[in-house]
Formats: C-alpha cells, sequence, structure tokens
C-alpha cells in the first residue's frame, strides 16, 4: 500500500504499546468492539506521557487490513470536538494497533439508565454527537463526505467533561460531498436496532441512514436503554417501533427513564422528542437533515437551561405559598413541577384570579372582570349572543365573558378577560370602551 506513507509520522513502536498495556494486562482492559479489545494505558514518547486507548485488532471478529486503514485515513483527516481523535498507530508482524485519546468515563451506552446523569447533560450529549455527524456529512473545503454506517451510543465516547465524541470508523464510507445527496449501493452493515431499515433490507446507503441511526440513540437517551432485548443469549426484541407509536399516540410518559421527566421543561421534552421521531421514520424523504436535528437539539437544551436558570432566581417558599390557594387544589411532587404549573397559570381566589409566573420569575396576576368593574347592572355574556367574529376570541378567556352597562353615563363597556404568557410581562388595564349606538345622542 504505497499511500500508507503519508502516515508513517503517526507510526510507534509495538514495544511502546506493550510496555503501556503491562503486555495487554487484563488489568488494563476497558472494553471490547468489533475491532477487538481496548486498553487503556500511558505512553511514553519523546513529546511527553500521556493516557491514551489503544484498540487492538482481533481478525477472528470479521475486520481487518480495510477497517484498520480506514479508520486511520477516515481520523487524520476529519478533526473535530466531537469526533475521537486518532494519535498513532502499530503495525508490526501480525499486530495491528490503533491508539486514540483516552475517553475516560467510556462509551455512553454505559450510562443510558444513570438516573445521575440529568437531562441537560443528556441534551449536551445529543448536541455534541449532531454535530460530529453534520461535520461528517457536510465538511468544509475538500474533504469527501463521510456516511458512519455504525452510529449507536456503544460508539459515542465520553470524556472528563462529559463530552460526547463519535467514534470507530472502520464501517464508514465516503461520497462526493459537494451534492446535496450521496447515495451509495454497499454490503449492509450496522448493528440490528440501530441499522436504518431500508438500508438493512435493500442495501441502499444514504446520509439519512446515518440520520436514522442517530434518532435511535436519541430515542435511548429519553427512555434510558438500549433499543433492543436479548433472551438466551439471542436478539429477541427490538423497541423502535414501539417508542414511535408511543410518540405518534401521546404515551411518551410510558416509555420515559422512570425520575427524567420531572427535571424537563415541557417545551425541551416537546422539541426533543419531535425531531428524535422524525429521524427514525421509514421514508427516508421524511427525515431531517443533520443541519437541522442541531438547531433543534440547541433549542431543546437552550429551552432547558432557561427553565434551570429560572428555578435558580424563584423564591420555592413564596410559589408553595401561592400554590395552596389554588382552586381546585393542586397535585405535585417536586419543586420543579410546582414551576411548570406556574408557568401554565391556575385559578386562585375562589376562581376570579388567574395567577402564573414568566420567564424573569416574576409573579403575574389576571383578574376576572368581575372583580374590577362595577355599574348599574353587570351580566355574564354568553358567547352564542356575541358576533360570530368575536366567539373565538371570547372561547379562548378563562374567565366568564362580562359586559358592564353604565346606563346613567350614556356609555357602554365591554370587558373581555385577557391572559398572560409566561415568557411576557403585562400589565391590566382597560379593555375597551366605546359608545353605545343606542345611547349616542
Amino acid at each position: 500500500m504505497p499511500f500508507i506513507e503519508e502516515f508513517d509520522h503517526l507510526k510507534i513502536q509495538l514495544q511502546d504499546i506493550i510496555s503501556a498495556t503491562e503486555n495487554f494486562s487484563t488489568n488494563k482492559l476497558i472494553g471490547r468492539g468489533g475491532f477487538g479489545r481496548v486498553y487503556k494505558g500511558e505512553l511514553s514518547l519523546p513529546e511527553g506521557k500521556t493516557m491514551v486507548a489503544f484498540k487492538r485488532l482481533d481478525r477472528r471478529l470479521g475486520q481487518g487490513n480495510v477497517e484498520f486503514w480506514k479508520e486511520i485515513i477516515t481520523l487524520s483527516k476529519y478533526r473535530h470536538e466531537n469526533l475521537v481523535s486518532l494519535l498513532h498507530f502499530c503495525n508490526e508482524g501480525d499486530e495491528m494497533i490503533l491508539v486514540y485519546e483516552h475517553a475516560s468515563r467510556g462509551s455512553l451506552d454505559c450510562y443510558l439508565s444513570d438516573v445521575n446523569l440529568t437531562w441537560t447533560q443528556r441534551l449536551k450529549m445529543c448536541v455534541g454527537v449532531a454535530r460530529g455527524i453534520n461535520f461528517l456529512h457536510d465538511p468544509m473545503g475538500s474533504q469527501q463526505r463521510v456516511i458512519h454506517r455504525d452510529v449507536k451510543s456503544e460508539n459515542i465516547l465520553l470524556d472528563e467533561k462529559w463530552t460526547a465524541k463519535v467514534s470507530d470508523f472502520g464501517l464508514s464510507k465516503t461520497g462526493p460531498a459537494n451534492q446535496p445527496q450521496t447515495y451509495l449501493v454497499s454490503n449492509v452493515v450496522g448493528t440490528p436496532g440501530y441499522c436504518d431499515p431500508l438500508y438493512w433490507e435493500m442495501g441502499f446507503l444514504s446520509k439519512e441512514s446515518d440520520v436514522y441511526s442517530f434518532g435511535v440513540v436519541l430515542f435511548e437517551i429519553l427512555c434510558g436503554r438500549l433499543c433492543f432485548e436479548y433472551s438466551n443469549g439471542e436478539l429477541s426484541n427490538i423497541l423502535v417501533p414501539r417508542w414511535r407509536r408511543c410518540y405518534e399516540e401521546e404515551r411518551l410518559d410510558e416509555i420515559i427513564l422512570v425520575g427524567l421527566k420531572e427535571q424537563m421543561e415541557p417545551g425541551s421534552l416537546n422539541t426533543f422528542s419531535a425531531i428524535a421521531y422524525r429521524c427514525v421514520k421509514k421514508a427516508r424523504e421524511e427525515r431531517p437533515m443533520i443541519a437541522e436535528i442541531v438547531n433543534e437539539l440547541e433549542f431543546a437544551l437552550e429551552q432547558q437551561e432557561i427553565f434551570e436558570n429560572l428555578a435558580k432566581r424563584v423564591d420555592i417558599a413564596e410559589l408553595i405559598k401561592i400554590a395552596g390557594l389554588a382552586v381546585p387544589p393542586l397535585s405535585y411532587e417536586s419543586h420543579n413541577q410546582l414551576l411548570m404549573l406556574l408557568l401554565k397559570g391556575f385559578l386562585i381566589d375562589d376562581g376570579n384570579t388567574w395567577v402564573s409566573i414568566n420567564m424573569n420569575g416574576e409573579v403575574t396576576k389576571v383578574v376576572s372582570a368581575k372583580k374590577c368593574f362595577f355599574g348599574d347592572s353587570l351580566v355574564t355574556k354568553n358567547a352564542s349572543h356575541v358576533a360570530p367574529n368575536r366567539r373565538a376570541k371570547i372561547a379562548r378567556c378563562k374567565f366568564p365573558y362580562y359586559v358592564c352597562s353604565v346606563y346613567g353615563n350614556r356609555f357602554r363597556v365591554e370587558v373581555n378577560s385577557r391572559f398572560l404568557s409566561p415568557n411576557v410581562t403585562e400589565e391590566v388595564g382597560p379593555s375597551r370602551a366605546q359608545l353605545d349606538p343606542q345611547d349616542s345622542p
């Protein structure tokens, strides 16, 4: 392979690796995969000592020279914060070993069910992976587009700061980056459950195949479990179809990891679940581009962070006091749930006052017209007696629609209750006053 000479600067000696891994001791073993076993060790080189990961090829698992050199070629050209970095390689005798930066926290699949991994942390990981895939699909300059072909939680590594990094490019395919679409017909590889059904059935590969696989990972992060089940050592069930149905039937509560829902800002969950669902659409043309996925996940993270910042600013004791006035009584299990109820708003004062909180942490109230306006007569007006073009507006009101007639002053005041958006601070004032045609001079 004449082309390998351009990578000579990355070569290191086998003896250096043997020394760092204590001759591939089980004490240094940190993982296994389709390529082979992975060891950690401190590598001593002229430029200094550094902790790294060594991935040792085991040909009995089905991979070999092609996957080895593909990994080197890809990772030496594609550098990104959310792609694992290849540092060196060794090719001596029968040994073929890849040397990577050490992701000290291991792979994402080990943390899916960890209740200590917060929703915000999960969102940040998703954003990172999406950015990494976006870099592969739409690289800058003259680089070719890379289709990973095996995106899964096991191939997403986490460093000390929980930064997510896409790894394992041995099965990747490349194609022209200057075209809107890249379609390839190839032998089917990948992992059941994550693999694009169209690719799995027909061998028809595109960048939307990676989008499907990433959508499965998004659902795994939401549900806190892998996308498949094993029975007696054999694959027995793939959960993706059920996850799709739960979204379509608005039954996400049945599959979200227990304890995670209480942390979520509702808008963040809605944004996240909607883009995850679109990713795993069976029809390839209905799946979003990875750039759109990045934008949606960043928005979901922004919504969550705004909510968490709000939670830090509010006086919880005051909110609990307000909640005790609710009509009917409120039911909530955490301070976050109470905050969400206040963002939506609820009635107090025998149903005459609507109270809510805005995103600045300010408590706002809207008072029924019944409490604000007095006159010779005050009647509740049924929407059926209102002009058709105004019924829809009245139907959105939480309070009854009141008409206050002050006949002694020869004018008529109509009051239509208004409600505050949780994102906007408003003041309640007179809604409208007009001359009654019948009372005009």
